[in-house]
């Protein structure tokens, strides 16, 4: 894969603003671990292999296990691995994401707002929406990711 265009080149300004949501979210209160495993899970459904490969490489290096790292896109069969704030996030990381298809229903609504207070989920809505916003970035302009980068030099 070759990478099409360099858009934090062509739009500093665009990408310093992404930028800002992104320290938003980094500070908002939600831990790392989650907003990660969200930005993760969100990257799985649109397919963007560079954000999978980032997101993931951040999750191990946050000591998340293996085990729970792969199973993040059948994370509803991941029995203990995922706790109660975890499966809320994902489920509702899934309905945002897919939100033509879902019209995200009142029942993850519901979820949600049982595990989180109002500001977080707007904060994790907030995260969703920029993952699904660098993803498409990233799959436009082809970014390539680390470990392909790192394969290639073989």
């Amino acid at each position: 894969m070759t990478q099409r265009l360099d858009y934090a080149h062509a739009a500093p300004d665009a990408m310093k603003a992404l930028r800002g949501v992104s320290a938003y979210v980094a500070q908002c209160g939600l831990a790392a671990e989650l907003i990660d495993l969200v930005y993760l899970r969100v990257s799985q459904i649109n397919g963007c292999a560079y954000c999978i490969d980032l997101h993931s490489r951040d999750l191990l290096k946050r000591g998340v296990s293996v085990d729970k790292l792969v199973l993040a896109p059948a994370w509803r069969e991941g029995g203990g691995l995922f706790d109660a704030r975890e499966r809320a996030a994902l489920a509702w990381a899934e309905a945002v994401t897919k939100v033509g298809e879902t019209q995200v229903p009142d029942a993850d609504f519901a979820a949600a707002a049982a595990v989180f207070s109002a500001k977080e989920l707007t904060d994790l809505t907030v995260a969703i929406g920029l993952m699904n916003t660098y993803n498409r970035l990233a799959i436009s302009f082809r970014t390539v990711p680390a470990g392909a980068k790192l394969d290639a030099k073989g």
